[in-house]
This record gives C-alpha cells, sequence and structure tokens, in this order.
C-alpha cells in the first residue's frame, strides 16, 4: 500500500479553513485599524469587532454580547476566568477534578502556593466526575468549580448540566456565591455549545481545535459573575484583556464556529463510522490493546487506545514514519516522561499508560486514511514489541 500523509491530531489543533482565511483576509490589509481609535479606520474596525461580538454571542446563546470577552487561547481564557474570579470574592477555596488540561492544573497549582485550598475530585473508570465527593467538597469557602466540558485525552463528556444544577441549589443558601466555569476548549465545534442550557457562568473556547486561528480564543462571563482583570493595561474587552484587539483573530473564530455549528451533525455521524472503523480493527488485528474512550458519552472524534508492553513515543515516532501524525495524549504535556495523569486518574496502570496512543479525527479523514492506519499499524506494534523487554518476558 502506498504511503500517506494523515493527520490524526486534530485534538491538538486543526488547520485553518479556507472560508476562515478569506474572511480574515480583509482585516490584514483594508480594515487594519485599531479598534479603540476615534478615527474612521479605527471605526471601521470596531464595527467589525462589535458585530463578531454579537454573533458569538448568538452561536453560544448567551443573553448579552458584552458577556463575550474575546482572549488569545483557550489557556489564558482559563486563567482569568479562575484567578479573575478569585481576585474579585472572599473565598479562598477552588474545586476541580483530577483530569483537567493543564491550563487548570497549573493555575490551581499555582494557587495552591499562593494559599488557596484546591479539592482535585477523582473520576470514575470512564473519566466521569464523581457528582457525590464534588457535593462533599462544598465548603463556605468554596468560591471557584472548574470542570471541563470533555476532556482532551480520552474524550469523556463531563455532565457540566448537572454540576450546574447542584452549585445553583447550593447558592440558594449561601451569602457567598460559587461561580462555575467549564473549560470548553475540546467541544466548541463538536457539541452545540448552549450557556444558558449549562447554567455555567463562565466557558473557555479556542479558535484552532474548530478550524480557526492560533492565537485566538473567548471566554463567556455571565452577567453578574464577579471577575476581576488578571492582566492591566487598557480598557479593552469590559476592562478584563488589555491589549489591542486581534481583529482578524476575532472575526476568523467567529466565521470557524459558525461553520462548524452548521456542519455538526454531519460531522459527527462521519466521526462515528470511522472511530468505530478504526477501534474494532484495532482490536482485531492487535492483541492486547485496550480502548479508553468510552463511546456513549465523549466527544465522536477522540479513540483513545493502550497497548501493553509498548512505549508509545516510540510507536508516535515509527508512525510518523510512515505519514501518520497521532498523539499520546495532551499536544501540551508532550516531552514528558511522566504517564498521563487522565489515564491515571481513570486506572489505567502507569505501565499500561506509557503505551497509549490518541487518534482525533477532523475534516479532512477518509475512510481510506483509517484502513491505511489498520495495514501499518500492527506490523509496528508488533514490531516495537519485539524489543521491549516487558513483552518478551511473558
Amino acid at each position: 500500500m502506498k504511503k500517506r500523509k494523515i493527520y490524526l491530531d486534530n485534538s491538538a489543533t486543526t488547520y485553518t479553513r479556507s472560508e476562515v482565511v478569506n474572511a480574515m483576509l480583509p482585516y490584514f490589509s483594508d480594515i487594519y485599524g485599531n479598534a479603540s481609535s476615534v478615527h474612521q479606520f479605527g471605526q471601521d474596525a470596531k464595527n467589525a469587532l462589535s458585530q463578531a461580538r454579537i454573533t458569538f454571542a448568538n452561536l453560544l446563546n448567551a443573553k448579552d454580547p458584552e458577556e463575550i470577552i474575546f482572549t488569545s487561547c483557550g489557556t489564558e481564557s482559563d486563567n482569568m476566568a479562575i484567578t479573575g474570579v478569585l481576585n474579585a470574592v472572599e473565598g479562598k477555596h477552588v474545586i476541580t477534578s483530577a483530569l483537567e488540561h493543564h491550563a487548570v492544573l497549573h493555575t490551581c497549582q499555582h494557587l495552591e502556593k499562593c494559599g488557596y485550598k484546591v479539592d482535585y475530585i477523582p473520576v470514575d473508570a470512564s473519566g466521569r466526575i464523581k457528582l457525590d465527593v464534588l457535593k462533599e467538597k462544598i465548603t463556605d469557602e468554596t468560591a471557584v468549580v472548574s470542570i471541563m466540558h470533555a476532556n482532551n485525552e480520552i474524550g469523556i463528556i463531563e455532565p457540566v448540566e448537572e454540576i450546574a444544577s447542584i452549585i445553583k441549589e447550593t447558592n440558594k443558601n449561601r451569602k457567598n456565591q460559587i461561580f462555575f466555569h467549564t473549560d470548553a476548549v475540546q467541544t466548541a465545534g463538536k457539541i452545540k455549545l448552549d450557556v444558558q442550557k449549562l447554567g455555567v457562568d463562565l466557558l473557555s473556547v479556542s479558535a484552532h481545535k474548530f478550524y480557526g486561528p492560533k492565537g485566538t480564543g473567548a471566554l463567556y462571563v455571565k452577567k453578574g459573575t464577579k471577575i476581576e482583570p488578571i492582566l492591566y493595561g487598557g480598557h479593552h474587552e469590559n476592562g478584563l484583556k488589555p491589549g489591542t484587539e486581534n481583529i482578524a483573530g476575532i472575526i476568523g473564530m467567529t466565521k470557524a464556529l459558525e461553520l462548524a455549528n452548521n456542519e455538526l451533525e454531519t460531522e459527527n455521524e462521519k466521526y462515528m463510522i470511522l472511530r468505530k472503523r478504526l477501534a474494532d480493527g484495532i482490536l482485531k488485528s492487535i492483541p492486547k490493546s485496550v480502548i479508553n474512550t468510552d463511546f456513549i458519552n465523549s466527544v465522536a472524534n477522540v479513540l483513545n487506545v493502550s497497548f501493553d508492553s509498548i512505549e508509545g513515543e516510540t510507536l508516535l515516532l515509527m508512525l510518523d514514519m510512515e505519514g501518520i501524525a497521532v498523539s499520546t495524549g495532551s499536544a501540551c504535556a508532550s516531552g514528558s516522561t511522566e504517564p498521563s495523569h487522565v489515564l491515571q486518574a481513570i486506572g489505567v496502570d502507569p505501565v499500561t499508560a506509557q503505551g497509549t496512543v490518541r487518534f482525533s479525527l477532523g475534516k479532512q479523514n477518509t475512510q481510506e486514511d483509517i484502513d491505511y492506519v489498520l495495514d501499518v499499524l500492527p506490523k509496528l506494534v508488533e514490531k516495537v514489541r519485539k524489543m521491549s523487554p516487558v513483552w518478551n518476558c511473558r
């Protein structure tokens, strides 16, 4: 079979769609003014920014366009949500989960060094947060609960609406309100986001995960949420995000989410068919392989697989030599020798976790791509296992 080039790392990033690039181009060359300037060049940019905010708010079903704060990325949005709320309230307690993205985990770890208390709620074997433990951990000091919408490594969708209901009920009997944030970076463009239905106070997204430009993100901040900036400078973005707005990026992100929302049903149907074909083929052709993704309750494009007695990084490099791009977990943790914290949280033993690969499907992937992977992958796993002292000692 002829060598192909196949990108199966779409949870790390996606290409920027041509429609998005075309929508952005005028804002690099013709409408290039600073949206804070009072002259016509600036006002043209400001009008474009205002319209994008209205459209983006509608795409999330936000009640007010001013609830949309444009940022540089999902990581900034996560930091702004958690630290920004804590800067504005008296409570010193944060609740999050054991399998959050490092944008949240490292923020919480830093907060612990600053004297805040953080509880990391455990999850079940599929990755779903244990709601009974979350309820137990809420105290009078709890100020922020941050639970991701879907996990970036195994794709599990968390019960965000149920968590929101718990917090809403708790807030009825409290003087100091708990604010609920969800990192929706892995669900934007894959699930129709409705902030009213989800019941969240804050929600983060990042454009490059849904075929938009890198360097652009957004944070939904429900009206009435107590929050202060974490960066200081100008008055931009309701005083929460100082610095001249990236108009081209914002236009591109808005266009990308608009397109993605219109295509959700057809794209997800395709992903489910391709993912099942890939998973079935792996289980049939490669012994001692385990699927870590719960197909019933996950985003449709993610498949996380552990191969016993191999080193995932070695397999990744060998796949790359065959033209297949995958990940061993979160791209943001690439290079780490530690087993994935996500896999450890769902009970995968450290040795098995080291032999894990994440396949994440995208718009460009086809059945022929999957068949090529299934032709190449078993041979490579067998080759890696022949070099493994663990496998050869069995």
